[in-house]
C-alpha cells in the first residue's frame, strides 16, 4: 500500500479505490445481451467523472464502455485499470483513437477468463471447498465461512491489486504505443483476436440442433451430419449474423430473444428441432 501511496496520487488512489468497490459487482446485473457490460460500465464511472468534464463527452465514454463484456470476476480488476488508464489518455489527448480502449478490453477478456477460470474456479475454488466440506462433515457449521473465507482471501489480491496494476501498465503502455506509433497495430491486432474470440462464442454457446431425419428412397437422412459434414456449426453461425442484422436494423433485443423462443418452440412441436 505504501508503495501504491508513493506511485499514484491521493486523487488517483481515491478513484481507483472506487473502481475496485464497484468492480465486485461486475456480474451483479449479468444478461445475455450484454453480460458484464453494465457492470464494467458502473466500474468506469469514477474514471469518467474525473477526467471528462464535458457530459456530451461523458455520455460517449459510458456508451462505448457499455460494450459486450464478459470475464472471469476475479480478473476484471486489471483490465478495468487499464482501461482507466486509457481513458484518462483519451481525455489529455484530442487525437487518441477511443476504438481502442474497447478493443483492447475486448482481447484482454478472453485470455484472462482463461487464467482465471483456471486458477480460482477450477482449482482455488475446489481445494478450498474441500477444506470446508472437511469440517461440514465432522458437523462444524464453521466449514461453510472456511470456504468462503479462505477463497475470497486470495481472490482479493488479483481483485484489488489488479486495478492498481493495470491502471500503471496502461499508462507505461499508452505512452510508449503512443511514441513508437504501435497503437493503432495493436489496435487493429486486438480487433482481430475479439473476433476470433467471438467466433469461439458462437460455436461453444449457440446451439440449432436439426432433429428433421428425412426418407429417401428408403435410406434415412439426418440433416443434422449432413449439414456438420458441410460445414460444421454453419446454422449457429448464420443464426448469428442474422440476429445481428436485425440488430443493425434497430429490432429490440427482448424481440429477438421472444422470437427465437416462438420459433422453437414451433420447431420442436412438429419436429424439426
Amino acid at each position: 500500500m505504501t508503495d501504491n501511496k508513493q506511485k499514484f496520487s491521493p486523487e488517483d488512489n481515491k478513484m481507483l479505490k472506487s473502481v475496485f468497490w464497484r468492480t465486485l459487482s461486475v456480474s451483479a446485473s449479468w444478461n445475455y445481451e450484454t453480460m458484464q457490460a453494465l457492470g464494467f460500465t458502473y466500474s468506469m464511472i469514477p474514471v469518467i467523472r474525473r477526467f471528462i468534464k464535458s457530459e456530451e463527452e461523458q455520455k460517449k465514454a459510458l456508451v462505448r464502455q457499455f460494450k459486450l463484456f464478459n470475464t472471469t470476476p476475479t480478473m476484471c480488476g486489471f483490465i478495468s485499470g487499464i482501461s482507466a488508464s486509457m481513458e484518462k489518455q483519451a481525455s489529455q489527448d484530442t487525437s487518441f483513437d477511443t476504438n481502442s480502449i474497447n478493443a483492447v478490453k475486448v482481447s484482454l477478456m478472453g485470455p484472462f477468463a482463461g487464467i482465471g477460470d483456471t486458477i480460482f474456479w477450477a482449482a482455488l475454488r475446489v481445494i478450498t471447498l474441500s477444506i470446508g466440506i472437511s469440517f461440514s462433515l465432522t458437523g462444524n457449521i464453521l466449514g461453510v465461512f472456511l470456504h468462503l473465507l479462505l477463497f475470497n482471501a486470495i481472490a482479493f489480491i488479483p481483485r484489488y491489486y489488479g486495478v492498481l496494476w493495470g491502471y500503471d501498465l496502461g499508462g507505461e503502455f499508452i505512452r510508449n504505443a503512443a511514441k513508437s506509433g504501435i497503437l493503432g497495430h495493436v489496435t487493429k491486432g486486438a480487433g482481430v483476436v475479439g473476433l476470433m474470440a467471438i467466433g469461439a462464442m458462437v460455436c461453444n454457446m449457440v446451439r440449432v440442433p436439426i432433429a428433421l431425419t428425412l426418407n429417401l428412397q428408403g435410406t434415412e437422412l439426418v440433416v443434422q451430419d449432413t449439414l456438420n459434414s458441410i460445414f460444421p456449426f454453419m446454422l449457429p453461425l448464420a443464426l448469428t449474423f442474422f440476429c445481428f442484422k436485425l440488430l443493425t436494423k434497430g429490432v429490440k433485443p427482448y424481440m429477438i430473444m421472444l422470437g427465437m423462443m416462438v420459433v422453437g418452440v414451433i420447431g420442436k412441436i412438429i419436429g424439426v428441432f
